[in-house]
């Protein structure tokens, strides 16, 4: 069984930075896919960001620039460093972790950025 614990969420003004974590625990394999999804109420939930092991990632259009995702592999944990944060970035940002065919979900951090 795989869980996926983020934290560093919070309510920040326009312009501000957040750091999110998230740490994994369970059988974690090598060879996995790492990231961030963000929900805003009433919309679908969206990618955000995408790191492999080996540290290439991959950003969301909104976020490219302002946002950069890292990972400690030896600490099973990936980071989404957020700044000159907007508040159409408000929403719930879920970790996501993806290995062997199967994807598993953090519990979600509440990212809220107030105009």
């Amino acid at each position: 069984q795989v869980q996926l614990v983020e934290s560093g969420g919070g309510l920040v003004q326009t312009g501000g930075s957040l750091r999110l974590s998230c740490e994994a625990s369970g059988s974690i394999f090598s060879i996995n896919v790492m990231g961030w999804y963000r929900q805003a109420p009433g919309k679908q939930r969206e990618l955000v960001a995408t790191i492999i092991p080996g540290g290439r990632t991959n950003y969301a259009d909104s976020v490219k620039g302002r946002f950069t995702s890292s990972r400690d592999n030896a600490k099973k944990t990936v980071y989404l460093q957020m700044t000159s944060l907007k508040p159409e970035d408000t929403a719930v940002y879920y970790c996501m972790l993806q290995q062997i065919g199967r994807i598993y979900w953090g519990q979600g951090t509440q990212v809220t950025v107030s105009s």
